[in-house]
């Protein structure tokens, strides 16, 4: 068992996602920067859809009841093994009453604590990822305990690896979205000649971005979104869907982030500045 002594800001379980239930109105959920999340899978011997904890912005402080092994990434944030710092993209064992503890983050958004076999948080339709109120949560408080299965001996393959960070990465990857050609030559030229910078309104759900291209007057009936898709207002303004946005919505979807760009989005955060690279679907 795995006690949170103190949740942090907004400190959920998540695993690869909620897949097949779209047309049901059930968004993917699952972890926001999989870039980060799936490496830390790997470096366990996961399987690939393991759960981790999310933590946001502010991390937990986590008690220990049974030895494991854990790793973290993501967000470059201050953290320490009983008082000890430890680094990131590396494999420490942990054994009976060690306490992890989050500090200051430096730099980034989101960081991930994966742990060996994943945490065994219960699965709804498919997934352990915390999505309120399909789940009965959506995030951990204080005082929370987690289910895991005690590991005493594990040999890594590969105890630590060097990750490139892309937390300074501005440029996003995008497709074209459906509704694209209905951008006219301005709207285009602002869409990818300028920056933009995240809004106070973001989370798990969209991020909104401050600056506006020029509006439109389009109409349309309510279509499928997915985790990526950029929609545009009539005035103008950009919404990127995330990991828990909505399935379906009215408004045009002009671009497609591709997975990497979704995770380079996650670790951004308000007045964080980033651009549009139009590629093709698999880059």
């Amino acid at each position: 068992m795995l006690k949170v002594l103190k949740s942090g800001f907004f400190t959920t379980i998540q695993d690869a996602g909620r897949f097949g239930y779209l047309n049901k109105g059930v968004p993917v959920a699952g972890y926001m920067d999989s870039f980060s999340a799936s490496k830390l899978n790997k470096l366990l011997d996961n399987k690939i859809e393991a759960a981790v904890m999310e933590i946001t912005m502010t991390g937990p402080t986590l008690l220990f009841e049974e030895p494991t092994y854990v790793c973290l990434g993501g967000a470059d944030i201050s953290v320490t093994l009983n008082n000890n710092p430890i680094e990131q993209y590396r494999v420490y064992k942990i054994i009976k009453g060690d306490i992890i503890s989050y500090g200051r983050l430096k730099k980034g958004f989101r960081n991930y604590l994966a742990i060996k076999n994943g945490f065994k948080t219960p699965m709804v339709i498919g997934s352990r990822s915390f999505y309120y109120p399909l789940t009965d949560k959506s995030h951990l408080g204080d005082q929370s305990e987690l289910v895991y299965e005690a590991c005493e001996n594990y040999n890594a393959k590969i105890s630590e690896l060097k990750v490139d960070s892309f937390l300074d990465e501005k440029i996003l990857h995008v497709a074209i979205g459906p509704e694209f050609e209905l951008l006219n030559d301005r709207q285009l030229e602002q869409l990818f000649a300028k920056n933009f910078t995240v809004a106070k309104d973001y989370n798990r759900m969209a991020y909104q971005l401050e600056q506006t291209i020029e509006g439109h007057s389009h109409s349309m009936l309510t279509s499928a979104t997915l985790p990526g898709t950029i929609q545009i207002t009539p005035s103008g303004k950009l919404i990127v869907l995330m990991k828990d946005g909505q399935t379906t919505g009215g408004y045009p979807r002009i671009l497609q982030l591709s997975d990497k760009a979704i995770s380079i989005l996650a670790q951004k955060k308000y007045g964080d500045t980033i651009s549009f690279k139009l590629v093709r679907l698999n880059t």
